[in-house]
């Protein structure tokens, strides 16, 4: 059900990821592209920032009075400025050598749409990219060409960790979706009184869902303090959060962002396609076909990580191992080819 990438797709993959943790990991304020202007204001020198936001807009702020330490800074910037630009090339000049070897690539749309918040800090406060374009982001992680049918979609879900401790850094995802110009609006909610957590352009079926790990007692939309907007509890999604892995969006050029496991990601799949309601057994099928073909690739390639992940979803309980197993028995008819996968998940499951 699956296609192996060629061998030097899966090294120019790894290439392309290791270079762009090293750039993440050296992230600082020269990686905003910008110019500083200067400006005489009641007999003073004043320097500004000036830059564009991702839909073309200007906009400028304030520094402060030019001094010799300001000046210093301004060199500082441009060292790093032109060390960025260094460290982009390369990693533009992957992206594109790979989207010829047949890895799968996101649409433009939306691999700005993850470019915004993967720059406004995102997936560096723990959002974790989930959905249909996480799935095909791990097939090329694990070296695997997925079929079309089983991940194109045009939602992008992003999900978050509700914490109590916020951290100093904060990512506003309104703004970011907002500085894009492409017409997002919020959806609205059946009850007024509960905030959006969805974000839709106008005119297209481009969509943001913001998800966050639930409880049976949550019954509305929970805000998240460090994202600056709220989210549809999810019940097991941490389930799915839980080992994030770093992993490259590839359009053009290439974004670091965080996805599940791909064992988690699997079972995960199981579980959810199980709890649908009859309205979206189009999804449910969906969500059966993705656990089905990474099931496959594991039993191959890593079937530990199935054996532990088995047992730590086994541990919650019969009322998801049922349905885990009722998922398990539908992949054994629909999909043969995902048995060695099932009969390794099945026995930790079944007890």
């Amino acid at each position: 059900m699956f296609d192996r990438l060629a061998e030097d797709a899966q090294t120019l993959y790894a290439e392309l990821l290791m270079l762009l943790l090293a750039r993440e990991n050296q992230r600082q304020w020269s990686h905003l592209a910008g110019t500083f202007t200067f400006k005489s204001i009641a007999g003073g020198e004043y320097v500004y920032f000036q830059y564009s936001d991702p839909g073309g807009r200007k906009r400028q702020f304030s520094i402060g009075p030019r001094t010799k330490a300001v000046d210093a800074a301004i060199a500082t910037y441009q060292e790093g400025r032109e060390q960025h630009v260094g460290e982009t090339l390369p990693i533009d000049r992957l992206a594109q050598l790979l989207q010829p070897a047949g890895i799968a690539t996101f649409p433009h749309a939306v691999a700005r749409v993850v470019r915004a918040l993967s720059d406004a800090g995102v997936f560096r406060l723990g959002g974790v990219l989930v959905g249909s374009y996480a799935f095909a982001a791990i097939g090329n992680t694990i070296g695997v060409r997925w079929p079309a049918a089983a991940w194109r979609t045009q939602d992008v879900d992003v999900a978050g960790h509700l914490q109590l401790a916020t951290p100093a850094l904060e990512a506003d995802v309104p703004k970011a979706l907002d500085s894009l110009q492409m017409g997002f609006v919020p959806v609205p909610q059946l009850d007024p009184r509960h905030p959006s957590t969805s974000f839709k352009v106008r005119g297209n079926q481009l969509r943001l869902d913001l998800i966050t790990p639930g409880a049976d007692k949550d019954t509305g939309p929970i805000f998240i303090p460090r994202f600056k907007a709220a989210a549809a509890p999810i019940k097991f999604l941490s389930l799915l959060m839980d080992e994030a892995q770093p992993a490259a969006a590839v359009d053009g050029g290439a974004t670091l962002v965080a996805v599940p496991s791909p064992a988690r990601f699997a079972l995960h799949k199981l579980l959810v396609s199980q709890s649908r309601s009859v309205v979206q057994q189009t999804k449910s099928a969906k969500d059966l076909h993705q656990a089905a073909v990474l099931l496959e690739v594991l039993a191959e390639d890593r079937p530990e990580d199935l054996r532990r992940t088995a047992k730590r979803f086994g541990a919650l309980g019969p009322t998801v191992t049922r349905k885990l197993l009722r998922a398990l028995a539908a992949i054994d008819k629909r999909w043969p080819d995902a048995r060695g996968g099932t009969a390794i998940v099945r026995p930790l499951l079944d007890r």
